[in-house]
């Protein structure tokens, strides 16, 4: 049976690194015959651009359909003057929001070729392998009311709602408390309970979880001490759990912690298991039609498509190892390149990949 990924490469370098990406995904398809169809959509400022919107109704319709979402990035300055509501990443969170993909996974891993490129000492940050699972539905981002006032003194206010409801609570907690079986056996979870309601209930809900769990510890965790603890200590955490908001944050100060957030693939699951996969980096306008992008976070996307919906891991280590062989030869991106390695292009990047998958 044929597997359907609807590809949405998205704006600047989105459609660059989606290339290399694509390329590097046909290639493990016809080494494992996994039966995987291709089919392209918009999303963000190319679909605002052709479209009128940046999430067209025959884009949500298709992935609706199809088995995974493979994305590139949305966004840039291009569309900053058009409304609010037609912000390319107003897409990005609408399709989100739509499909129910409420579990974000973002794995913060140091490969050891990279230890150099990282902005911490190389004892602190070797061996990193963290995963953050981000809740991506809701908080602060999708709370209502929210808007921009104008009190009776003539002053205009920005507001915004941080709420949670307990089945959110709990289904990210499933989620987190899953996959740490598979790890290291230990969640942390981040909160501000001492500040925030919502993060009360974020808390007992968490607690409430692990008695299912007897086997996983959860610990708990400010976020602001997290964010210390993440520059001081990274190493001491397996699985973070947190809020939409919090989460978003964390994951970015994460990846500097990996040398560059171009390394960084992310997983976005419903509760099925159906996901979109993406980089956790932005569009990067400023590099965009340069060479410069370093499409590694994409290809390894896609090897987390692999591995977490489509069911291939063979597949999805063949694209892993394939990465970890290219930093090997010294092949780097401007944005990992140290002393003693080899700048070569986006395309130069995905190349040598694909010729990894196709050699191993």
């Amino acid at each position: 049976m044929s597997k359907k990924v609807l590809v949405l490469p998205g704006d600047y370098i989105g459609p660059e690194i989606m290339a290399e990406a694509v390329k590097v995904l046909d290639a493990a398809n016809a080494r494992f015959g996994l039966g995987i169809e291709l089919e392209y959509g918009l999303l963000g400022g190319a679909a605002l651009d052709e479209c009128g919107v940046p999430l067209p109704d025959e884009t949500l319709a298709r992935a609706r359909e199809v088995d995974a979402i493979l994305l590139g990035a949305v966004g840039g300055p291009k569309w900053d003057g058009v409304e609010r509501h037609l912000r390319p990443e107003r897409g990005l969170l609408a399709i989100r929001s739509e499909l129910q993909l409420f579990g974000n996974l973002r794995p913060a891993i140091l490969y050891p070729q990279l230890a150099g490129a990282s902005s911490l000492k190389p004892e602190i940050v070797a061996g990193l392998d963290i995963l953050i699972v981000r809740e991506l539905t809701g908080g602060i981002y999708f709370g209502e009311p929210r808007g921009i006032r104008t009190l009776e003194n003539g002053e205009r206010e920005g507001y915004n709602t941080y709420k949670y409801s307990e089945s959110e609570v709990r289904r990210i907690a499933h989620l987190a408390f899953d996959l740490a079986r598979k790890r290291d056996s230990r969640v942390c979870s981040v909160d501000k309970s001492n500040v925030l309601e919502a993060t009360v209930l974020w808390r007992e809900v968490m607690e409430e979880v692990a008695t299912e769990y007897p086997d996983v510890e959860l610990s708990h965790i400010y976020v602001d001490n997290a964010a210390m603890q993440l520059v001081m200590n990274p190493k001491q955490f397996d699985v973070m759990v947190t809020g939409n908001m919090f989460g978003d944050i964390l994951s970015d100060a994460a990846a500097m912690l990996t040398g560059s957030i171009g390394m960084l693939p992310s997983a976005s699951l419903d509760q099925a298991g159906r996901g979109m996969y993406e980089p956790c980096h932005g569009s990067a306008p400023d590099i965009a039609g340069q060479g410069k992008a370093n499409p590694l976070a994409t290809i390894l996307s896609v090897a987390m498509m692999l591995r977490y919906t489509l069911a291939s891991p063979e597949a999805a280590a063949a694209i892993e190892d394939a990465v970890s062989a290219v930093l090997d030869q010294g092949l780097r991106t401007p944005d990992i390149h140290s002393e003693g390695t080899t700048v070569v292009s986006t395309t130069e990047m995905g190349d040598a990949v694909l010729a990894a998958v196709q050699a191993a």
